[in-house]
Order: C-alpha cells, then sequence, then structure tokens
C-alpha cells in the first residue's frame, strides 16, 4: 500500500530561495497575482508540493492559464510574468527560435 501512496514533499524552494509550504502560499481567495504569487505556486508545482489539477481548483485557474505561468517562468524566469513584458518576452522567444 505504501508504494501507491504519493510522498510529498513538507516545503519546496520557492522563486526567491525562501522554503514554501501549503501554509506560505498564497491563499486560495487570491485575486491579484502578482509576479512572486504566481512564480510561487509555479515553483510549488515543480517541486511536488501541489499538482496543477490542486493549483487550478485551489485558485480557481484554467489550465491554459497556468501552462502559460509555467512555460513564462522557463523561457525568461520571474520576469517573464510580468504582464507589462508579456509580448516583449513573447516576441524575444520567437525570434530565437528562428534562428
Amino acid at each position: 500500500m505504501i508504494e501507491n501512496q504519493k510522498i510529498r514533499p513538507a516545503q519546496v524552494i520557492g522563486p526567491l530561495g525562501e522554503p514554501l509550504t501549503l501554509e506560505s502560499l498564497p491563499p486560495p481567495n487570491t485575486t491579484r497575482w502578482v509576479v512572486r504569487r504566481k512564480a510561487e505556486v509555479v515553483a510549488a508545482v515543480n517541486g511536488g508540493l501541489l499538482t496543477i489539477d490542486e493549483v487550478c481548483e485551489r485558485y480557481s485557474l484554467t489550465l491554459e492559464e497556468f501552462a502559460s505561468w509555467q512555460r513564462a517562468v522557463d523561457r525568461s524566469g520571474m520576469q517573464g510574468l510580468r504582464v507589462t513584458r508579456i509580448q516583449h518576452y513573447r516576441d524575444l522567444y520567437e525570434r530565437q527560435q528562428k534562428y
């Protein structure tokens, strides 16, 4: 039976190097998503603290919205999550793919 249970870490390392736990994540009723909060949620999923399904349910996000956060972090780090810079980083990434 133990092999069927998913083992999750009690904490993971956050985007700024601080430990993240379920209690330190943004609250489920979060409506204002600043860069740090988005990055914390992405780090929680990448570290195994939460699954993508749990994040989408907990924060009422669509799979596409969360996936866009993950892509932004993978491509450009935390700066890629800035709403005012999304188009800039998207264009930059597309140019890099052409060459």
